[in-house]
């Protein structure tokens, strides 16, 4: 609709009484007939943006003829100017600077201009003064039409850089703008000429210098605009290759309990598209989920093993070996005291509802969960380190809460800094066979001090060997630093989780308390050899980033994961029977003999898992064997139990995501079949979620 304002304003200005009324009535029928549905690029014969018809350029330039002669109106448009480059000079923190004939000289110490005041010539000739009517017909209808111009529109400028200086082809607001010169030669001059000064071209003059080279451009309604640039870190890595057990018959990894990935999976598919292929972990996928795996029955055991083999869903002529690992549950009661250093990233680009916001709330949860008898300290930093709260018993719960609550965002990221101060605090209260952790929250990286992935390694690696342990939390999207949460996480003896969510707050920091802050094992290492008599082929599923050398696994010095109270862990290869023609690596010609003259012990034997591990407080570990043979085969898929089929559901989804060939032929209504059946006690609904973004990857992903 015309704004009756502008409408009246433009009556006032167009033309002397008694026809001005007549046509300002025109005018209005002329506007009201503008072609709302061709919006386009700056060209001839619109306004604004707004292809006008034919009739309304004719009335439109009737009118702006009419107040060329119209004395009154001169009056007024001579002030408006002045009112506007006044404004821009009060912008720039610069205050204009009259002369004696009350003209404004503009005093830019990068640009000076000498303005020429406007003096009336004796009479213009013909051609000039219709050239003077038509640009000022045409800035005149770019200033009125400024205010009819739809607000709800994206509002939005396009500049090109030329030269070194930035010529504006669209003003703000939708305002029509013809290109601008690099200065201006005279006074409000457009295009070079020397004319009547009008609002208009003031504001031209103004903006064109206020506003940024990198200004996106105006675009239609329906265009979608440039995304912000993802300055996400996640690390690069190949997917598992197929080995021949013949040639390669061992198999080794570092045990994997983040859950970090699943997080930023789901993030990715909630906000309609799937994820990018490195930041699906399938080892994390699978992890995420709670299984009622058969645990140990002392803590002297911290751990036991379970390893099944069954046919494989997606490929008939290959089967899974599934070994599942249960961790102690630690009793609450049998809880050792825990001494926590939340370390925080407030810095500016926390500022974001996800991220600092969604901090605080979660780490009230993690408040309420400690006993009395706990330490909480907390650390902040942002450009420099600083004690937000020095050791503080959980029972003053009201003064934990108090400093959470008073955290506020600025300044850059010195993580180094923060890190060593949190270390400080956790020595000053260290509990002697008590839980002694640094919990650090952030979104990105280090920006100030020792920013390099190795360096803080090191700095971590020397400060696990005290004792105190690290975990890290991910928070918000397009800063994440996901490869140095990895390293520090796994270099520190802690694990790293994503919380995009309030609900994954609790589930890691209350639910998951227990896994998350006490360690019954550390440095888990998991070595599989594969009998080449009964397995032609091999591949392990995920865990790409937790693998070790053949040597590593007898190496103490060589650090590796660890398992918290009642933490399940779960590792699946796909093998290759045997003679089952579902070989891919052809057969060695000269390789038979050692393995077919009958003399190979344990030939009936798939493979041979080896586990070793270290109690936290010891630095010798343990080792725990399991032979796999015909007595852990499974005859169906589906007499599998339901934890083992809905784990092998999310690995192919897991693998699926990542475009991996074995799962190429398999559709995510397939997935979806299994998960279903599989879905079981779900009390928490994360199966029940699981199954939502299937059905969301399926749909992005046209079910292929």
């Amino acid at each position: 609709m015309v704004d009756d304002n502008e409408l009246n304003r433009l009556r006032d200005i167009a033309a002397p009484a008694p026809a001005k009324d007549a046509k300002a009535r025109a005018f209005e029928a002329a506007l009201r007939a503008y072609d709302q549905e061709n919006i386009s690029a700056v060209s001839q014969g619109s306004v604004g943006g707004l292809r006008l018809t034919e009739r309304a350029q004719k009335l439109w330039s009737e009118i702006m003829q009419k107040k060329l002669i119209a004395t009154p109106a001169l009056a007024g448009l001579v002030a408006l100017p002045i009112a506007g480059y006044a404004t821009f000079h009060l912008l720039r923190e610069q205050p204009p600077k009259f002369g004696g004939d009350e003209k404004i000289t503009e005093t830019l110490a990068d640009k000076p201009t000498t303005v020429k005041p406007t003096t009336a010539e004796p009479k213009p000739a013909r051609g000039e003064l219709e050239k003077d009517k038509k640009a000022d017909a045409d800035v005149e209808s770019r200033d009125a039409t400024d205010a009819l111009v739809a607000p709800a529109s994206p509002q939005k400028s396009e500049s090109t850089v030329a030269g070194g200086a930035a010529q504006q082809n669209a003003l703000e607001r939708g305002v029509l703008a013809e290109p601008a010169p690099p200065a201006p030669t005279g006074e409000f001059a457009l295009d070079g000429a020397a004319s009547v000064p009008s609002t208009s071209r003031a504001r031209m003059a103004a903006e064109s210098k206020l506003m940024a080279p990198q200004q996106p451009a105006m675009a239609p309604a329906d265009q979608m605009l440039p995304q912000e640039e993802n300055r996400d870190r996640i690390e690069d890595f190949k997917t598992n290759p197929v080995h021949a057990a013949l040639e390669d018959p061992v198999s080794t990894f570092s045990i994997d309990v983040d859950t970090a990935s699943y997080s930023f999976v789901r993030s990715s598919l909630k906000q309609g598209y799937l994820p990018q292929a490195d930041t699906v972990r399938v080892e994390e996928m699978i992890n995420y989920f709670p299984y009622d795996w058969k645990g140990p029955d002392s803590a002297s055991t911290p751990f036991n093993s379970t390893v099944s083999v069954m046919p494989t869903p997606w490929n008939t002529q290959t089967r899974l070996m599934h070994v599942a690992i249960k961790g102690f549950d630690v009793k609450p009661t049998e809880q050792p005291k825990a001494n926590l250093v939340f370390l925080i990233d407030v810095s500016g680009s926390m500022d974001e509802p996800d991220k600092l916001p969604l901090l605080k709330s979660a780490f009230r949860l993690l408040v309420s969960k400690l006993k009395a008898d706990d330490t909480i300290s907390i650390v902040t930093y942002a450009g420099d380190a600083g004690t937000v709260l020095e050791p503080t018993k959980a029972s003053e719960k009201d003064k934990i809460l108090n400093a959470i609550d008073n955290l506020t965002p600025g300044g850059s990221t010195a993580g180094e800094a923060g890190i060593k101060e949190a270390y400080r605090l956790a020595q000053k209260s260290f509990v002697k066979d008590g839980v002694n952790r640094v919990m650090l929250a952030t979104d990105g990286d280090f920006n100030v001090g020792q920013t390099d992935d190795d360096d803080l390694k090191r700095l971590i690696e020397k400060e696990r060997k005290t004792g105190v342990f690290l975990s890290v939390f991910g928070f918000g999207r397009g800063n994440l630093n996901d490869q140095m949460m990895q390293t520090i996480a796994q270099n520190g003896n802690g694990t790293a989780a994503y919380i995009d969510t309030l609900a994954e707050a609790e589930k890691v920091l209350v639910e998951d308390a227990s896994s998350t802050l006490f360690t019954i094992a550390k440095d888990v290492k998991i070595q599989v050899e594969f009998n080449p008599n009964k397995v032609s082929e091999y591949r392990l599923i995920g865990y790409e980033t937790r693998a070790l050398n053949r040597e590593d696994f007898n190496n103490d010095r060589v650090d590796a994961g660890d398992i918290g109270s009642g933490h399940s862990v779960t590792a699946i290869y796909e093998i290759t029977p045997k003679g089952s023609g579902g070989e891919q690596i052809d057969a060695l010609r000269y390789g038979q003999a050692s393995v077919d003259n009958g003399g190979v012990a344990n030939a009936d034997e798939y493979a041979f898992v080896k586990i070793r591990y270290k109690l936290p407080d010891e630095d010798v570990s343990k080792l725990i064997t399991t032979p796999v043979t015909s007595a852990n085969e499974i005859s169906s898929f589906d007499q599998a139990s339901t934890d083992q089929r809905f784990s092998v559901a999310v690995a192919a989804f897991g693998q699926k995501l990542r475009d991996q060939d074995a799962t190429a032929k398999f559709g995510y209504d397939k997935i979806m079949e299994i998960a279903t059946a599989a879905r079981g006690a779900d009390p928490f609904g994360y199966r029940a979620e699981f199954l939502s973004l299937v059905r969301l990857a399926s749909a992005l992903g046209g079910n292929r």
